[in-house]
């Protein structure tokens, strides 16, 4: 009697230890944990910003060809890596990517086609209007992204966009000082 009941128990501590890490589904490996489902808000947050962020790399690339002005192309990696970092959560969470084809000026929503081929018209004029367009970019994602944090119960995402957002308002801070540097008013 007592190998029968410790033989339950170990069989118990296995099933309820043991099967979880086992599970399959979004995010779960290693180290993690398995995740719940998103919200239609989140969802359309997490994408819409994803492609928003491709928006201002692309736009900064086409700035960097036309100036060679070493913030287009630092800033333009550091969206990079914005975008990298919600790919991942769009994977972790199973989404479909917006991000159908990473060419620069390609977008499945056509109103950040449209916005992208204005911003490049705008930063053509000069200099200092390129400038312009980073700056009018960030307040753009910064707004976004405040408008999403209170939609997102997600941590793992609530924390990403929070990493977005300071890195939002660092690239603003440095367009507006490029903006001064340069004598631009």
């Amino acid at each position: 009697m007592k190998k029968k009941t410790i033989g339950l128990i170990v069989l118990f501590i296995s099933l309820v230890l043991v099967a979880p890490l086992s599970a399959k589904g979004p995010g779960a490996g290693k180290n993690s944990k398995s995740f719940e489902a998103l919200t239609a808000e989140e969802i359309v947050h997490i994408t819409y910003i994803r492609e928003e962020e491709k928006l201002a790399r692309d736009v900064y690339l086409t700035l960097y060809e036309l100036y060679q002005a070493p913030i287009f192309s630092n800033i333009s990696e550091s969206e990079q890596r914005h975008m990298d970092a919600l790919k991942r959560m769009i994977e972790r969470y199973g989404i479909e990517d917006p991000v159908k084809d990473d060419a620069v000026g390609v977008f499945t929503n056509q109103d950040f086609s449209t916005l992208y081929r204005e911003l490049v018209e705008k930063g053509k004029v000069g200099y200092c209007d390129a400038l312009q367009v980073g700056i009018d970019i960030e307040i753009l994602d910064i707004e976004d992204i405040e408008t999403a944090l209170p939609d997102i119960e997600a941590q793992d995402i609530n924390r990403v966009l929070n990493n977005l957002l300071n890195g939002s308002y660092n690239h603003l801070n440095a367009f507006n000082s490029q903006y001064v540097l340069a004598g631009c008013q």
